[in-house]
């Protein structure tokens, strides 16, 4: 399988002649442990390389004892002799810190599974794949804020991005092998969140525990909080944007509470073709590491009798404004979507701390984007991370004087 849109994955992985060895940065977010899934079922294709965690020692033991990889490293520098304690026994080597990730990256691997959340996951995630590791990538942050260097560089190596979100996924497998120019449209669908039929006058007052509760996917934190606001579906498109070579005008969004339609794809004559599955994310994961070939996995197959109908509506951006903020800095290109990434994550986080509204996430955002309207496109991923850091120093000043909201 291969995708002719550019700057598209250059190529697919070669048939795999034998097991499959896979690194997963982020071994213990809900991506990373989906993937440690699909790794123990099928240990006929695969081995373990390295596990990478930022300081969650217990769970990324608990993996390690599960799928015996060579190196476990963890990013938080305090946490060695933990990490040692922990996997005493083992028989598998560790390390802490900056460098440990770094031993962990270039450890020789086939396949690099990038799901650190955030924008935390660019340099290990690019570093990875300048070693030409096939990319199979869960961080949408790497496309958001440093979409055209992280693709330019990829494309230059000849390594494979192949996409991890179940999104990108359904919309990779419905374009099969069709050239850019047949087509017209690609959609991404969305829950709606858990707060789909809510009216306006009662979002004020949305709690973080409410905000978490995703009525469909079982995620991290930041990433509930992303769906719930709509903003997830954003970057998304941006990642999209990306991932497929589009321009702007010919993305879009749906809402569709079943979460069973996943993408799909308008063709220039008018047919549309629709990647679909169970709302799990082993499925997504399972195609990208077992590409070019398909895996058996124990995943669950839908049901279209027993779901019986299928809706879709379009999105509310008014009572959603995230999403109407996404369209608008992918449509302002330079280094407007690499503002908007970085001023959502510390609105999220001051949201969950209790400091801000529901309601003050997009306006937050909508802020610091305003201040920072014009900044160029990064070239480089130290450049992306200076925009990050420049973009949160203004979105925290902005909370500490109470412009919040």
């Amino acid at each position: 399988m291969s995708v002719h849109l550019q700057p598209a994955p250059a190529k697919s992985p070669e048939p795999a002649t034998g097991v499959r060895r896979v690194t997963v940065l982020g071994a213990t977010g809900s991506v990373g442990r989906s993937t440690a899934a699909v790794l123990d079922e099928r240990r006929d294709r695969f081995r373990v390389a390295a596990l990478v965690a930022g300081s969650d020692i217990d769970g990324v033991a608990r993996l390690a004892r599960q799928l015996a990889p060579e190196f476990v490293a963890v990013a938080d520098p305090s946490q060695g002799a933990a990490l040692r304690a922990a996997l005493e026994g083992t028989g598998v080597a560790s390390g802490a810190g900056a460098a440990a990730v770094n031993d962990a990256v270039a450890l020789s691997c086939d396949v690099v599974v990038g799901a650190i959340s955030g924008a935390a996951g660019l340099r290990p995630t690019h570093a990875a794949m300048q070693a030409g590791r096939v990319m199979a990538l869960a961080n949408k942050e790497c496309l958001v804020c440093a979409g055209a260097a992280f693709m330019r560089d990829a494309v230059a190596r000849g390594v494979p991005v192949l996409p991890v979100d179940s999104e990108h996924n359904a919309l990779f497998q419905a374009l099969g092998a069709e050239p850019a120019d047949r087509v017209e449209r690609m959609t991404l669908t969305a829950s709606g969140g858990p707060f789909r039929d809510w009216a306006a006058d009662a979002m004020a007052g949305i709690t973080p525990a409410q905000a978490l509760a995703h009525p469909t996917w079982a995620m991290g934190p930041k990433i509930s909080i992303d769906s719930a606001t709509l903003m997830n579906k954003g970057l998304e498109l941006i990642e999209a944007m990306h991932l497929f070579g589009l321009p702007p005008d010919r993305l879009d969004v749906l809402v569709h509470p079943q979460s069973v339609i996943h993408g799909l794809v308008t063709f220039t004559d008018g047919s549309v073709t629709a990647g679909m599955a169970s709302p799990d994310m082993r499925i997504p994961i399972g195609h990208c590491l077992g590409l070019p070939e398909r895996l058996d996995l124990s995943t669950p197959r839908l049901d279209l009798a027993r779901i019986g109908s299928l809706t879709f509506g379009a999105p509310d951006l008014e009572r959603f404004p995230a999403l109407r903020l996404a369209q608008e800095a992918m449509a302002a290109g330079g280094g407007a979507a690499a503002v908007l990434n970085a001023a959502n994550e510390v609105a999220v986080a001051a949201f969950l701390a209790g400091r801000i509204g529901f309601c003050a996430i997009p306006t937050l955002i909508a802020r610091v984007c305003e201040t920072m309207a014009g900044v160029a496109a990064p070239s480089s991923i130290d450049d992306a991370l200076e925009i990050d850091a420049e973009a949160r120093a203004r979105a925290t000043a902005a909370l500490a004087a109470g412009r919040a909201g």
